[in-house]
């Protein structure tokens, strides 16, 4: 096998030419994770039947968890992948000849007007290596320990004398009588107390100004009329619900509900005739919330329509069946709005409770 030529590079690279090359190498490697990753997203959306004009192939729940594995295990190597371009990364970084040492921190400049956006952080510098440390000084020899001095040897011991007898105890003497109280000397004199200084004379005290007379009490004035009533906004508040046990024929693409049921409309939010879509005559913000409960569990979505067009922060789309689905939402309306409740992602029937909150929806205006 011939030996591989390499070849002939011109102007031939420097150091940081090689190291930039590394840097757009690992940049490009990110760029194709990048679409690795909304690869598997958009297999996600295939399978559950919400990727943008292509329908789903009305996946089961094995199917779903079966790709949910496989993006799970694609996400884990990709993670794999990002610690070697992290390392491979640091270390072109470290061997650049252009990374000097931190130069002076410069003055402060004045704080700009208030308001404007916030700048970029600049890169921190590469910390200095540190200096070696010096080596330590050789400890010195310890001194030999002088020898100990001899013990002297214990004297003899001296024989114990032999106790003497213990003599006979004498007979107790009489109590002596108890002799006199002697007389309690008398009480020398007490001291002449000192004389007390002279109290200061008493300021005399300002006659007092007589109370002038309380004047008369004025009448009361008549009462004012009063103000106007201040505007109700919760005042625009409309709720709909159906509770007729509907079996409503759900398309992938979606289907709205029917709200027949316990109607209660102010006179700016108005329905059509199919009792499906609302519209909102006043502007202001509004919570708008909704409930949807079947009778058996269905893996299909929720959401509200805006003017015909899905509101994604209400849409429900559970990776498992279920059989109640909610969602509430602060919104921002200029009027006129159409508000409908839609099932979708579903090719079949949806049976709604009967006698109960099968669906419903409440509109309520804020501000």
């Amino acid at each position: 096998m011939s030996q591989p030529s390499f070849p002939t590079i011109s102007p031939a690279f420097t150091r940081e030419d090689v190291i930039n090359q590394i840097l757009s190498s690992i940049a490009m490697e990110e760029l194709g994770l990048s679409h690795i990753i909304n690869t598997e997203g958009e297999k996600l959306q295939y399978i559950i039947g919400t990727l943008p004009g292509i329908p789903g192939p009305g996946a089961t729940v094995a199917d779903v968890l079966a790709a949910n594995d496989s993006v799970r295990n694609m996400i884990d190597a990709i993670s794999q992948n990002q610690l070697l371009y992290k390392s491979k990364m640091q270390s072109a970084l470290a061997s650049s000849e252009m990374q000097g040492p931190t130069g002076a921190t410069g003055p402060t400049g004045p704080a700009g007007p208030a308001g404007g956006p916030t700048g970029s952080t600049g890169a921190t510098g590469a910390t200095g290596p540190t200096g070696a440390t010096g080596p330590m000084g050789a400890v010195g020899d310890t001194g030999p320990a002088g020898a100990t001095g001899a013990t002297g040897a214990q004297g003899v011991q001296g024989p114990i004398g032999a106790a003497g007898a213990a003599g006979a105890t004498g007979t107790a003497g009489a109590t002596g009588a108890a002799g006199a109280t002697g007389a309690t000397g008398a009480t020398g004199p007490v001291g002449a107390t000192g004389a007390v200084g002279p109290t200061g004379a008493i300021g005399a005290t300002g006659a007092t100004g007589a109370t002038g007379a309380t004047g008369a009490t004025g009448a009361t004035g008549a009462t004012g009329p009063t103000g106007p009533t201040g505007t109700n906004v919760t005042s625009t508040a409309g709720f709909a619900a159906n509770t007729t046990g509907a079996s409503i024929t759900v398309a992938v693409v979606g289907t709205l509900v029917p709200l027949p049921s316990s109607q209660v409309l102010p006179a700016d939010i108005t329905v059509n005739g199919a009792n499906d879509t609302f519209t909102i005559a006043t502007t202001g913000r509004y919570r708008l919330s909704y409930n949807v409960n079947t009778t058996a569990a269905l893996a299909l979505g929720t959401r509200l329509l805006i003017n015909g067009a899905p509101l994604a922060q209400s849409t429900v789309i559970p990776l498992l069946s279920l059989s109640s689905f909610s969602a509430e939402v602060l919104l921002d309306i200029t009027a006129p709005t159409t508000v409908s409740l839609q099932l979708f992602g579903l090719a079949g029937a949806a049976v709604l409770l009967a006698g109960s909150a099968g669906a419903s929806l409440m509109m309520i205006r804020l501000s």
